[in-house]
Parts: structure tokens; C-alpha cells; sequence
């Protein structure tokens, strides 16, 4: 498959997530041409800050390999990592990274800092706009969405 036809498939994880009222964002990681775990943003429903879709992604590909080591793994997601994604990326040493839309509120690996250029002990490729605009639109869409509902008097959903 393509990194477009991979990333398709974090799209629908994403929508996925628009779904059920979280920040619409999706992720896979692959190994050897198969899907070895998924992730989607779950901070709402989960209560928990930790719940972004490439760490839910992450953990679960260590569990499918057993272990903490990701080498040979792409991670595909539909936005650019955050901080603390981009250091779970890091340490469980992903050899590639491809996203979608940047972030510039927080994306990590380029668009307001790039923590892959820092001398860590790993650095992973980095593939990034691909299908940018479709992950943005998902992005856009939902956001839209969200400010339509707060102006028709209805209160956010505080999960």
C-alpha cells in the first residue's frame, strides 16, 4: 500500500473520533506491510490527557511485538505530533513518521518546533502534508461544528 492508502485508513480512525465528540485525529503504525495497532483521540471519553491517537497507537504496537522497541514501524497520523507524542515517537524509536495536516498551535516535528532535530539518541524520517488537505478538512469540519452548536445556546459536552 501508499502512504496515501495508509493514511486513508488514520482518517477513518479520526472520523471515528469526530464521532463520538473528540478532537477529530486518528493514527496507525505498520510494520512489514500490515497494521499492527491503531489509535484515536480518546481525552474525553477517557478522562485522560494521556489519551492522544498516536500514544493509544503506540502502547498498542509494543504490545502486538512485545515489546518497547518500534524499529521498522511507521506511524501514520492525521495531524503532526504534539510534544509529548513526538517523545513517545522518540523512545519507543519509530523509524518513520508520516502525517497530515500541520499543527501550528503544537506540531512538534516542524511547524512550531521540531524536537526530531534535536540530538537525541533517535530521529525518526518524517513524511509530512500527506493527504493534508483531507486531514485539515476533518479538523476544520469539526471545530465548525463545534462553535455552531456553542452558538445555538448549547453548552459543551464536558465528558
Amino acid at each position: 500500500m501508499t502512504d496515501k492508502e495508509w493514511m486513508e485508513q488514520a482518517l477513518l480512525l479520526a472520523k471515528e473520533a469526530a464521532d463520538e465528540g473528540e478532537v477529530p485525529v486518528g493514527a496507525i503504525v505498520v510494520k512489514d506491510g500490515k497494521i499492527i495497532s491503531t489509535g484515536r483521540n480518546r481525552r474525553e471519553t477517557a478522562h485522560n490527557a494521556l489519551a492522544h491517537a498516536e500514544i493509544e497507537a503506540l502502547n498498542g504496537a509494543c504490545v502486538a511485538l512485545g515489546g518497547w522497541r518500534l524499529s521498522g514501524c511507521t506511524l501514520y497520523v492525521t495531524l503532526e505530533p504534539c510534544p509529548m507524542c513526538a517523545g513517545a515517537i522518540i523512545n519507543s524509536r519509530v523509524d518513520r513518521v508520516v502525517y497530515g495536516a500541520d499543527d501550528p498551535k503544537a506540531g512538534s516535528c516542524g511547524s512550531l518546533t521540531n524536537l526530531f532535530a534535536v540530538p537525541y539518541n533517535h530521529s525518526p524520517m518524517v513524511e509530512r502534508g500527506v493527504l493534508e488537505e483531507n486531514c485539515a478538512a476533518v479538523l476544520r469540519d469539526f471545530f465548525k461544528n463545534l462553535r455552531k452548536k456553542n452558538q445555538n445556546g448549547k453548552e459543551l459536552s464536558k465528558k
